[in-house]
């Protein structure tokens, strides 16, 4: 036994690898299991979600070429990331679609045309070598994966799903071909049960390869919303436009309203409103001055910023944000498929099984053909066609009665994983609230609310900051007549004036009043700390000396959001709101909408560490949301429920989407996947049922390959119709 080679720390390489042929979670584990144990490896994790390994090892002891053959010794591909790895990446999700998509479209007209002639035609000579060589293709074409997989599997002595699918069809196949070859004329063929089992599968496998590519596109997304070039301020003040990938820290940067801010860094010189939506969710602007850090991928909303570069590349938010991403993905392993799990145990056996039904009617009996017809018998009854349809079928047809009812659910192990959702994680901004900001209240001091409206609106009519806006969107439609203002001026975080009809109007904060010497009075006062409390933001409106009135605007709460959160409590399911406002604010939106528990004042990077904190209390987490910010969250969560009308970051990291953005879709969706789920494990132990009863009774000779073939092809349809019935979900 060769001596284990223990690396050096101090000479630790670390090398990412884009893996290839992992379909379920055992795959995953394998492939970690075999890098861990190569000599100079110090550990190596696999993400079976983005499908690549990180791999810290010694390069004098080992390379990436020693790793690469080690794995493909096991069956499966190892190559190293690439510069161009996400063009990489979307190209082999999109070659993988493909792959799939042209073997379903070999299967299925031709084993539909075996079925035509099985059921017709099968007396005649012509009709059986016409059914023997339109299943060659489908077997050993359509099929290869399949069969390539189940030999791999084999060869380590290991049994899974491809297992099954292979020894079963091959069986049907081989005996039906041995039958055309040599048995006697009428006789029993099962070439359509090889041939379809076979397209039903491939369909199955094409659905999948198309969930797990969008879901792929996250990260590919999230890098999109950078900025590709920065204006670079040289030192005799001199601009030039750069690639954001040639950034240092240091680099003065300038960047004009509208423009995406690069890189993260510190504000040196201008004011401006940055629209931080992308990054945090939260729809009002950060008013930002000298001093102040801004990042990377939010955008200057109305003033020119000089900043210099503090992080690039990598350290950047935006960069950040991806990262948690990828280890939400990995800290959430993935479910292994119930059938695998079984059949690792059901194929020896059957084997097993097979061989001593051959043997026993051979030795003990004396009678070699009855043992062959006994023996061929048990591996047809134990074919999978049941256990092949039982998850896809369901899953079509869960999800696309969830699609009907604008419920987007993402795979299999997104139905077992909601079965068990305890606590409900919604995110505040733009998921329970509208996401925009509106006008709520208008208090005056004198009783005429228009006067105070109409200015504050005339005033603000200039002004591109989302609380104006609302403001004189607000003003409009209490039927204020709302004109442009002059000589408009901003005073960044303090308010803005004008001169409308000839006075001097200030509309903003309690200091720019008090700057003006506009003097308020207790009643003003007392409204604008009451707004506060209510977690509105309060605006004061003053002229010729005084305060005039005190507005109010606020992100309000949605209409459904009361019910869909009743809705979910009376299910039995606890419901958090999570939200990077303050403790104020976020305590009156949820006890708008019937929330007891709060997390409040958490930062972008935090939601994801809140989620898994509730995770080790031993909670069952789903998380609802809409923002960049709440990517992370999404895929750490249990089961993410992204709100359709979101940024397409979110929808593409959740495992549940919701087309219309209704929130009453979040229980419709945990009812509907519970459902299917139900029905997934229902087929499974109805076809699991079929093989535990009738195996023996083919094995003691008394049911023939006909009868056989029969009771697997009653056990297929029960199957089909029993997930039909998900069809009915939803209607009265």
């Amino acid at each position: 036994m060769a001596a284990t080679v223990h690396p050096d720390e101090s000479r630790l390489a670390e090398a990412e690898f884009v893996l290839s042929g992992m379909t379920c979670g055992s795959c995953a584990t394998r492939v970690q299991r075999t890098l861990n144990r190569q000599d100079g490896v110090a550990d190596a994790t696999v993400n079976l979600a983005t499908e690549k390994a990180l791999v810290r090892f010694d390069p004098d002891t080992v390379g990436p070429e020693g790793l690469i053959h080690a794995i493909g010794k096991i069956g499966y591909g190892l190559a190293p990331v690439t510069a161009d790895g996400d063009i990489d990446a979307a190209e082999g999700d999109a070659a993988l679609q493909r792959m799939w998509l042209r073997r379903v479209l070999v299967a299925w007209p031709l084993g539909i045309a075996v079925l035509v002639l099985s059921l017709w035609f099968m007396d005649d000579p012509w009709a059986r070598w016409g059914a023997l060589a339109l299943t060659v293709p489908v077997q050993f074409w359509a099929g290869w994966p399949f069969l390539h997989q189940a030999w791999m599997r084999a060869k380590v002595g290991q049994a899974n799903m491809d297992t099954l699918i292979s020894m079963g069809t091959l069986a049907a196949f081989t005996f039906s071909t041995y039958q055309v070859v040599f048995g006697p004329v009428p006789a029993e063929h099962y070439f359509d049960t090889a041939a379809l089992i076979i397209a039903f599968l491939l369909l199955g496998r094409y659905f999948e390869a198309r969930a797990k590519g969008q879901a792929s596109q996250a990260l590919r997304a999230l890098l999109e919303l950078g900025a590709k070039e920065a204006r670079v301020v040289d030192d005799d003040g001199g601009e030039r436009m750069v690639p954001v990938e040639a950034l240092r820290p240091g680099d003065v940067l300038r960047v004009p309203p509208g423009e995406k801010i690069p890189v993260d860094g510190e504000v040196i010189d201008g004011a401006s409103a940055v629209d931080e939506s992308m990054l945090t969710g939260e729809s009002v602007p950060v008013d930002k001055q000298v001093g102040d850090t801004v990042a990377g991928a939010t955008i200057n909303a109305n003033g020119v910023l000089t900043i210099r570069a503090t992080r690039v590349g990598s350290d950047t938010a935006l960069a950040q944000i991806v990262r948690l991403v990828e280890e939400a993905q990995g800290f959430r392993a993935p479910v292994q498929r119930l059938a695998d799990r079984i059949s690792a145990v059901f194929v020896p056996a059957v084997l097993v099984i097979a061989l001593v039904t051959l043997a026993g009617w051979w030795i003990v009996g004396g009678d070699a053909t009855k043992g062959l017809v006994a023996a061929v018998a048990v591996l047809i009854i134990a074919c999978p066609c049941a256990l092949g349809l039982a998850t896809p079928t369901a899953i079509m047809v869960g999800t696309g009665r969830g699609a009907a009812m604008g419920t987007l659910i993402k795979g299999g192990e997104v139905l077992e994983r909601s079965k068990r959702i305890d606590t409900v994680i919604f995110d505040k901004t733009g998921t329970l609230t509208r996401g925009e900001m509106a006008l709520t209240d208008v208090v005056t001091a004198d009783g005429d609310e228009l006067e105070v409206l109409t200015r504050a609106a005339s005033v603000e009519h200039g002004s591109e900051h989302p609380v104006g806006q609302a403001v004189v969107d607000g003003a409009r439609a209490r039927g204020s007549e709302v004109a442009a203002g002059r000589a408009f001026l901003s005073i960044v975080g303090r308010g803005v004036q004008a001169t409308v009809d000839g006075v001097l109007v200030h509309v903003g904060r309690r200091t720019l009043m008090g700057d003006n010497g506009l003097m308020s009075c207790t009643e003003l006062d007392a409204a604008a700390d009451r707004l506060e409390g209510e977690g509105k933001t309060a605006i004061f409106v003053g002229w010729d000396g005084r305060v005039r009135g005190v507005l109010a605007v606020a992100d309000t709460v949605r209409d459904d959001a009361p019910a869909a959160v009743a809705d979910l409590q009376s299910m039995g399911i606890d419901v958090v709101m999570i939200t990077g406002d303050n403790r104020r604010t976020a305590a009156s939106i949820a006890e708008q909408v019937g929330i007891s528990t709060v997390l409040a004042e958490v930062l972008p990077g935090d939601k994801a560490d809140e989620v898994r904190r509730l995770q080790g209390d031993g909670r069952v987490v789903a998380m609802v949301g809409d923002g960049v910010n709440d990517a992370p969250a999404l895929v750490q969560a249990d089961l993410g429920i992204a709100i359709g009308t979101g940024t397409d970051v979110a929808i593409e990291s959740s495992d549940i989407t919701l087309l219309s953005g209704d929130l009453h879709g979040v229980a419709t969706a945990i009812r509907l996947s519970r459902r299917t789920f139900r029905t997934i494990v229902q087929n499974l132990a109805w076809a699991f049922g079929y093989n535990i009863v009738l195996i023996p009774v083919a094995a003691l000779g008394l049911l023939n390959p006909i009868l056989a073939g029969a009771a697997m092809g009653f056990s297929s349809v029960s199957v089909v119709t029993n997930s039909l019935r998900l069809y009915r979900f939803g209607r009265r």
